[in-house]
């Protein structure tokens, strides 16, 4: 807040109803409502929702209102929104081999049980602008074909690699996880750690890491194994009933990466995983993921450090978070008018001197 300022809280209040009127725009224009962002910005709800940790396509469709289209600040309504809400259980691990997909594709095998699901994607658009969306009555969408094979369970592809025991087998435990969301950060941090705030991570800092990573800065070739998209299930524990219920489905986007491994003195050569795992359609940041996850893996793998940024669990971690970047970001345009002078002095004092060392060395 600007205290310093003179009449600084009625100055903060006209900020804030003059924000109110240029959310709002033209009163001329019909107000966007949030069932209009929640179904026609999907993508948008779904970051918000992946990166503000909370399942709520309403939600997270009220905070980009709120916004103004501000992705960053929406995930920060919702993680401030977050911290209000009661815990009152936990879900069990989803399975998402029992995914009802509306996309299924896989870059390592043209033919999987099931048969490869295009489902609703850019891919093969011409990225060309369509002007009829901005007529005016643009009329209803056609019903999308449903696949019969997006119904029932859809094994994983890297399911394939394992019955030779040519992937490596992930460890299952019990155990349960550390919650980001309740304990601070921790280094070094376990693979579980890594994921959740890899999954909370910024998209757009996770993508240029991951990048990077394919351009050889962590040489680290990847394919990908399996990307899905579609419903799971959540199931609870009721403790008055003595057994787990279905509480509900999510969207989920899942994607496993398939990765060469020249092998080590414990391990014989095979291929490796990265993993990445996101609310809604966000297909983009779980390939992202999935990519700097398997980066991260380097040392428990017993891989040489290439020094490449994507390998470097602090610089990683600590600086993947947004709502942690923008608040330090931000907080410098906030005064600092005392900080300020006493380095104003400062460099008025080393002038100073500067001129009498220069006024000396003439004089000799």
């Amino acid at each position: 807040m600007y205290v310093a300022v003179k009449g600084g809280e009625r100055a903060i209040d006209n900020a804030h109803a003059w924000l109110a009127e240029e959310r709002r725009g033209d009163p001329a224009v019909d107000e966007l409502s949030v069932a209009q962002i929640r179904e026609q910005l999907a993508l948008a709800v779904n970051r918000v929702m992946t990166e503000g940790s909370l399942y709520d396509s309403d939600l997270a469709a009220l905070a980009i209102k709120q916004a103004r289209g501000d992705l960053i600040e929406a995930i920060f309504l919702i993680r401030a929104y977050r911290t209000t809400l009661p815990r009152f259980g936990a879900a069990h691990p989803v399975d998402t081999a029992k995914m009802a997909c509306d996309r299924r594709i896989s870059a390592t095998f043209k033919d999987v049980p099931g048969g490869q699901v295009l489902g609703p994607t850019f891919d093969y658009t011409h990225r060309l602008l369509d002007f009829k969306l901005a007529a005016e009555g643009e009329g209803e969408a056609p019903d999308a074909p449903r696949n019969p094979a997006q119904e029932g369970a859809a094994p994983h592809v890297t399911g394939f690699l394992n019955r030779e025991g040519l992937i490596q087998t992930e460890d299952a435990s019990d155990a349960t996880p550390p919650d980001l969301t309740r304990e601070p950060m921790e280094l070094p941090a376990g693979r579980p750690l890594r994921l959740q705030a890899l999954t909370r991570g910024d998209e757009g800092f996770v993508l240029s890491l991951a990048y990077s990573t394919q351009r050889g800065y962590a040489r680290n070739h990847a394919f990908v194994g399996e990307l899905r998209i579609g419903a799971v299930a959540v199931e609870m524990d009721i403790p008055e009933l003595g057994f787990a219920i279905e509480i509900g489905e999510i969207t989920l986007t899942e994607c496993e990466t398939v990765n060469q491994f020249t092998g080590s003195k414990t391990e014989p050569p095979q291929f490796t995983r990265g993993y990445g795992l996101v609310f809604g359609q966000t297909e983009r940041k779980a390939i992202s993921m999935a990519l700097v996850d398997r980066a991260l893996r380097w040392k428990e793998l017993g891989e040489e450090d290439q020094g490449a940024p994507a390998q470097d669990e602090e610089f990683v971690l600590m600086h993947c978070d947004n709502i942690q970047a923008t608040g330090f970001l931000e907080h410098i345009k906030l005064p600092h008018y005392v900080d300020f002078q006493s380095e104003l002095e400062l460099v008025r004092k080393l002038r100073r001197e500067a001129a009498q060392t220069q006024m000396q060395e003439a004089a000799e």
